[in-house]
Formats: structure tokens, sequence, C-alpha cells
């Protein structure tokens, strides 16, 4: 969410604001207001807030403050500066520095994570994927990561979060970091060997045994078609927007790259 794309101002107590709306997101209206982020609150909110006041109690500063709600009941965010990496990926995004310190920067949260694993009753928007080890992202790429100089130095939108084991976050993050896609995937760049080499540079730098590399690896399929399950299900429960991502052919080109992925011994 970098592109302005449209300005409106709103009343609320004191002085006007002036509300600017966010690309990028594809599900949510996401607006900026001075040095925060708002964002419409939903079931799963109370454990997002939850996880995200641990990982900054434990030191994850690039994880936003939660401020409260607006009058708008809206949820109140810190907005992160710098670069979100939205596709067409810049060179920034593409570089090695920022895959490394995107793979180290999820490594930190998951550790900070595992307090919150324990807490009973919140409201997570997914089901908890066995073996539950840490708090996954649950969307971790480069278009939920900030990127200052090259580095990560932020992460949003934690609306997919929920308990799982190491892997499944790591596995979506391969995809997208490495990225692990078909060659006609025009948000994909490199041949097998590089994309493998990219791979196994993130694993290591999040701190992966050649084992957990191995079985993230051989998650990045059963990610994938777990994440076009969930679109499915939430299209035909009346989700618009998972409707139209499938009308767009996102379905289908995640299923292609399964395919792919699953061909290969990266």
């Amino acid at each position: 969410m970098h592109d302005v794309w449209s300005c409106v101002v709103i009343y609320g107590r004191g002085m006007p604001e002036i509300e600017v709306e966010l690309t990028g997101g594809g599900v949510n209206r996401v607006v900026r207001v001075g040095a925060t982020v708002r964002r419409p609150v939903h079931r799963w909110s109370p454990a997002v807030r939850v996880l995200l006041g641990q990982l900054r109690a434990s030191g994850v500063l690039e994880a936003p403050a939660w401020h409260g709600v607006d009058q708008r009941g809206r949820d109140v965010f810190d907005h992160l500066p710098g670069e979100v990496g939205n596709y067409p990926l810049s060179e920034q995004v593409r570089s090695e520095t920022a895959l490394v310190s995107a793979a180290q920067l999820l490594r930190r949260m998951h550790d900070a994570s595992v307090p919150v694993v324990g807490m009973p009753d919140l409201p997570w928007h997914v089901s908890p994927i066995d073996p539950v080890e840490v708090i996954c992202h649950g969307d971790f790429a480069q278009y939920n990561c900030v990127f200052t100089e090259g580095r990560a130095t932020g992460v949003i939108d934690f609306d997919m979060a929920g308990p799982g084991p190491r892997r499944w976050d790591i596995a979506y993050a391969l995809y997208r970091f490495a990225p692990l896609t078909h060659p006609d995937n025009t948000d994909g760049f490199g041949d097998a060997a590089e994309q493998a080499r990219r791979a196994w540079l993130f694993l290591y730098a999040y701190g992966c045994t050649v084992r957990e590399g191995r079985e993230a690896l051989a998650a990045v399929g059963p990610r994938l078609q777990y994440l076009v399950d969930f679109m499915r299900a939430s299209a035909d429960a009346g989700d618009a927007n998972f409707a139209r991502h499938i009308e767009e052919g996102h379905a289908d080109l995640y299923l292609r790259d399964i395919a792919y992925v699953e061909g290969r011994k990266f």
C-alpha cells in the first residue's frame, strides 16, 4: 500500500483530518491520517492487537503499534515509513539484502510470538494449523513488508495471522521472495537454479537447519493449496473480494505454481 490515488477530508473531534487512501491492499480499504494508518475492525482484530502488543514488547519495533479505535470505529496503527513491496517489484525489493533482512525479521517475529500461542480464546481469522509452534503472520510477502535502503524495516497487515508451525509461514515467504513461481508468471524472476539459490539463502538467513529447510520447501505446495481452498470457501460464503480474485485468475495462477514447485527439487 504505497501509491496514493485519492484524498478526502473527514471531520471528527477538533481539526479536520486529511484522509489519504492507500493502494495495494486488495481486500480492505486502508487510509493514512497523518502518522497513522486506519483499517477496518474485524472479528479477529482483538487477536491481532494482542499479537502486535507482544511483538512490540519483545523489541520487534518493525511491527506497528496499535493506538485504539477512531471515531469511525477503525483500528489506528502506526504508519511505517518506507517502500511497500507492491508489484511490479522494484530493484530494492528484489535485492538479496531485502530477502535476507526479511527472513531475519520473520524469525524475530516468530520467536517473539511464542507467548501468545498459549493464550486461550483469541479470535483468529484462520483456524490453527498443527503442529502449533508460533503465531504465523499468514501473508508474509513483499507487499506486506516495508523496505528502506534495501532492508526490510517494517511488516504490516496481520489479518491472516494465526497459530501454526514456522514452516507454514516460511513456505509462503519462499514462494514470494525466491520466488518459487512458474516461469510464465510475470511477477517472478530467475530460472530454477536462481530460485533455489534464493530460497536457500532465505532459509539460512532465517536460521533453518537443512532438514527444516527441506520441510519448509515441501510445505510450499500444501500452503498454496490451502490458500486456494480458503479463497474458494470465502467466495462461496459471499466474500466479494475473494470472488473477484478468483475471477481475475489468482486461484488458477496458484494452482499452476503448485504444479511447477512440486515438479522440481529446489
